[in-house]
């Protein structure tokens, strides 16, 4: 196994990496909409905040050397179903046509710093560079 940790979560001291490789696989820790390396959340309620999310996850794929044509299961957890809509609008732009992973959603009571969405990843990740 290895645990990758990025540079933002060993400075914030998180308690978890950011990813874990195992075999073929990379599984993501869960990402809310916060602001790179603070615990504040991006302005703009739900779609910002899905954005940002996104774009926290993008990061961690980058760092791992893959992308979200890798990814092939997300768990979404929504502060308010109502949320929903919002969130697949923005949701879908990160994925190419016909490369939708496979999802499940549930509404959660309450999420970190009160975010509006959180959303961990399986990543497909045994066909890189020397394995």
């Amino acid at each position: 196994m290895e645990f990758l940790v990025s540079r933002g979560n060993r400075d914030l001291d998180l308690p978890f990496s950011d990813a874990v490789r195992v075999g073929g696989m990379l599984v993501l820790s869960g990402q809310i909409g916060n602001l790179p390396g603070r615990f504040e959340l991006a302005p703009g309620g739900i779609e910002a905040e899905t954005r940002q999310m996104m774009d926290n996850i993008a990061h961690v794929l980058n760092a791992a050397g893959r992308s979200f044509d890798d990814v092939f299961k997300c768990l979404v957890m929504l502060a308010d179903m109502d949320d929903w809509p919002a969130f697949n609008r923005v949701y879908v732009d990160y994925f190419r046509p016909g490369r939708l992973p496979a999802r499940s959603a549930f509404a959660a009571r309450a999420l970190a710093l009160d975010a509006r969405v959180e959303m961990e990843c399986w990543v497909w990740d045994g066909n890189r560079p020397g394995t």
